[in-house]
């Protein structure tokens, strides 16, 4: 590893950039680019997790750190510090493109130039850390694609904007030492820093300038501004400045983009340094590595749909062969999610890949047996390999099992409890800890069912498994929130599925005429796995504790929390099947 002094170099309209680079200079080169109000020394943290074997070059915006300032705030506008980018990367990698990392306003300039013509071409690839396309915010703001109400919060949001364009009273604030009390506490939303930010005055009186030359001119009159830069957007959890809708809009101008949320706040690479550059490192990895890249050749509705919160997010699904499970694969990729279709029917799960990839590029399909944990853990072992840690993992395999208890055999029991039960444990415990260890969060989803809330005397085995994943799925729940991973459990109710066709019948009289009766009492309720595939991605994007998907799994759990003692005795009753 070498490290060497600051270096300047010289802008288009004669401003010097104080450059550094760290590192290994045969490795790969990372261009760092820090934003408001900080400078390069932002990135030391998140640096030192390349040093080893990647180039770092990071340096300080015009204006912060060691860089002069322009006269004129002119000298601010994102052209011209999209221009300073690219200077940057000709001066550091004259015959490479360059790994392009941006946070907040460094993000906002990097994205400027990503999506200029005359520049794409020196970026392999661009990371962006909270921080949007002032143009794509532009047109999120005056089309609205995800409401009014989305479109409200991140005003909210945005709220400082505003005071940042009064004149003297920010400087007053920075000078005065309020601004820098009030910037303190919001660093620690979300888990603060681990040390204390080294900034001067002149970076955070400079800095202004960057929201005074460019907010308005971006956001009132936007242009359209595409890449086909690979691109990778970070969204911390729990930043105070923006929400996710803003900065996953992005996928309707970009050819390759990943959405990850991301555990944290708005400083996450200060405060989780490790976590974020995984991410980065795999990017930079995939990249390096040459292999195709999910390409994407997307209808105008198809390019809506792919810039929700699942766009360009992986996500692992078993029980993916049919019913719910394969119908949510299919609604994720039309939400631009990639999909890892899993099933103990091999070619039922490639049939699912087949399909999903026609949705979005990149689907892969496994055979895995969810009862058994070695098989699971290996499955774990290759999504770890093969797209980093999965932002999603859905634990949806299962099966019924109907019929008195004093009916239901020892073996029905272990399949039922080792397929709906053991099924959604193995998953847990192969996906949990590579969640916890990236450090980025993400989302565990098991189902479970309204079984798990209305008691039955038909169903007593499989009602069992369904209550005790419910369980397992709250309890969970609340030991993973300190690492950013939310637990959701999803109870259907009465979906076709098919799932009576393959159940077991226990003392129901003669099976096959049990089974037409349930059959046609699901095909006569007329809830399609397609339509609670759509109600589940729309509630996973609010990660909720529970998510009834019918209207019968919404009163059933109403009535489980205001008259339990009525479920207990509907459920002495025996049904008509």
């Amino acid at each position: 590893m070498t490290t060497r002094p600051h270096r300047y170099v010289t802008a288009s309209d004669g401003q010097r950039l104080a450059v550094r680079t760290d590192g290994d200079p045969d490795g790969p080169t990372l261009l760092l680019v820090h934003g408001y109000p900080d400078n390069s020394s932002v990135w030391d943290a998140f640096a030192a997790e390349f040093t080893a074997d990647h180039r770092v070059v990071t340096y300080d915006v015009r204006g912060a750190g060691r860089s002069t300032a322009p006269d004129d705030r002119s000298g601010y506008r994102l052209d011209q510090l999209a221009d300073d980018v690219a200077a940057v990367a000709d001066a550091v990698s004259p015959d490479a493109p360059v790994h392009l990392v941006g946070h907040d306003w460094g993000a906002i300039q990097s994205w400027h130039a990503v999506t200029e013509p005359r520049y794409a071409h020196r970026f392999a690839s661009y990371t962006a850390v909270s921080g949007p396309d002032l143009d794509h915010a532009g047109h999120w703001f005056r089309t609205r694609p995800d409401g009014v109400r989305a479109m409200l919060r991140q005003a909210v949001r945005s709220g400082y904007i505003g005071f940042f364009h009064l004149p003297l009273v920010p400087e007053a604030a920075w000078l005065t030492g309020i601004g820098g009390l009030a910037l303190s506490a919001l660093e620690r939303v979300g888990g603060g820093p681990h040390s204390p930010a080294r900034r001067g005055t002149r970076d955070y009186l400079n800095g202004l300038a960057l929201y005074r030359a460019n907010m308005a001119r971006r956001l009132l009159r936007p242009v359209e501004r595409r890449t086909d830069v690979p691109v990778q957007v970070l969204a911390p959890t729990d930043d105070a400045f923006m929400i996710d809708q803003l900065q996953s809009n992005a996928a309707r101008w970009v050819g390759d983009l990943r959405f990850h949320r991301f555990h944290g706040g708005h400083w996450t690479l200060r405060s989780r340094p490790a976590a974020v550059a995984a991410r980065v490192r795999a990017l930079v990895a995939e990249v390096e590595s040459g292999r195709p890249r999910p390409q994407r050749a997307l209808t105008a509705q198809q390019t809506r749909r792919h810039s929700g919160a699942f766009a360009g997010q992986v996500a692992v699904v078993t029980g993916a062969g049919s019913g719910i499970g394969r119908s949510l694969c299919f609604e994720l990729a039309e939400r631009g999610a990639r999909i890892v279709a899993v099933d103990v029917n091999g070619p039922a799960a490639e049939r699912t890949a087949e399909l999903a990839a026609l949705l979005t590029p990149g689907a892969a399909a496994q055979r895995v047996d969810v009862t058994d944990a070695a098989a699971m853990d290996k499955l774990a072992a290759w999504v770890r390999d093969e797209y980093g840690a999965p932002d999603l993992v859905v634990n949806n395999a299962g099966i019924g099992v109907a019929g008195p208890f004093l009916d239901t055999t020892a073996e029905d029991w272990e399949r039922v409890v080792d397929i709906n039960l053991w099924g959604v444990i193995h998953g847990c415990r192969a996906f949990a800890p590579m969640m916890v260890d990236a450090g980025g969060g993400g989302r565990l989803v098991n189902t479970a069912s309204a079984a798990a809330y209305l008691p039955s005397r038909v169903y007593g085995a499989y009602a069992t498994t369904k209550a005790a994943v419910l369980m397992l799925s709250r309890s969970l729940r609340g030991e993973l929130s300190d690492h950013g991973v939310t637990v959701t459990a999803v109870c259907p109710g009465l979906v076709d599925t098919g799932i009576i066709s393959g159940a077991r019948l226990s003392g129901l009289g003669e099976a096959s005429a049990a089974k037409d009766r349930l059959n046609r009492l699901y095909r006569l309720r007329g809830y399609t796995p397609e339509k609670a595939a759509g109600r589940i991605a729309d509630a996973l994007e609010r990660g909720p504790e529970v998510v009834p998907v019918t209207g019968e799994a919404h009163a059933g759990l109403l009535l489980s929390r205001l008259s339990p003692g009525a479920l207990r005795a509907a459920a002495r009753v025996a049904p008509p099947v």
